[in-house]
């Protein structure tokens, strides 16, 4: 589809590359963004893969599966695995009682409206997890330290001019020569980089990388979860 993520070579400096983008340690695995929980089958041919320790690429697992199946739940408004969307995550509640059970505590009703009850600190660590693989994939500038901000919420809450600005305000600076953003700037020149998003999976996954007095991530979690992460 018009959109579509490109894969591209990386020519950047070769100084950002060979450590894992999550912590600075060992290159030993290629770490998926996104987590392939967070799309479904048949995935991507495409899908991108950063360096990764094997402890950064295999602890945030079952936090991944967490905000995959909450954010679906969210959406269907129920806990049932029957009524979700998408077939992994019915899978996923079917298999795994705890967590069903644990999804269901987050989920209460107040004047007849449903309330859901995100647990912060685990969807705050895979979020900053995906932004950090965007930023060593796309700008070549693997962020080791800690951002400057990491926030989330619905889309759907948004007034008018914040979603506006979350979805069009661009840090407008060049990316690093020989980065895969350079390229889709001089190389691609089509609407996947004027509008900035780049689209991993329809209705799934969508994400964009700015730079200018710092860096940002912009990523949209099943067209609900508006996510962004800066540095600097």
């Amino acid at each position: 589809m018009e959109g579509q993520l490109q894969q591209l070579p990386c020519y950047g400096d070769q100084r950002n590359k060979g450590f894992c983008v999550h912590c600075g340690g060992t290159d030993e695995t290629r770490d998926h963004v996104p987590s392939k929980v967070f799309l479904d089958e048949p995935y991507p041919e495409n899908l991108m893969v950063c360096t990764s320790c094997f402890d950064c690429n295999n602890r945030l697992s079952l936090d991944e599966e967490y905000l995959a199946c909450f954010l679906e739940c969210v959406i269907a408004g129920d806990v049932n695995p029957a009524k979700m969307c998408r077939p992994r995550i019915a899978r996923t509640l079917t298999q795994n009682a705890a967590l069903l059970r644990r999804l269901q505590d987050s989920k209460t009703e107040h004047d007849g409206q449903l309330h859901w009850s995100m647990e912060y600190d685990r969807v705050k660590a895979v979020v900053l997890k995906l932004a950090r693989c965007h930023m060593a994939f796309e700008q070549n500038e693997p962020q080791i330290e800690e951002p400057s901000c990491v926030s989330f919420r619905p889309l759907a809450v948004m007034g008018a001019t914040e979603r506006a600005a979350f979805v069009n305000d661009d840090m407008s600076l060049l990316p690093e020569v020989g980065s895969r953003a350079m390229q889709r700037l001089l190389v691609v020149g089509s609407d996947v980089f004027s509008e900035g998003w780049l689209i991993v999976q329809d209705d799934n996954y969508r994400y964009r990388v700015d730079s200018g007095d710092g860096y940002r991530v912009r990523i949209v979690l099943r067209e609900y979860l508006a996510c962004e992460i800066i540095w600097g």
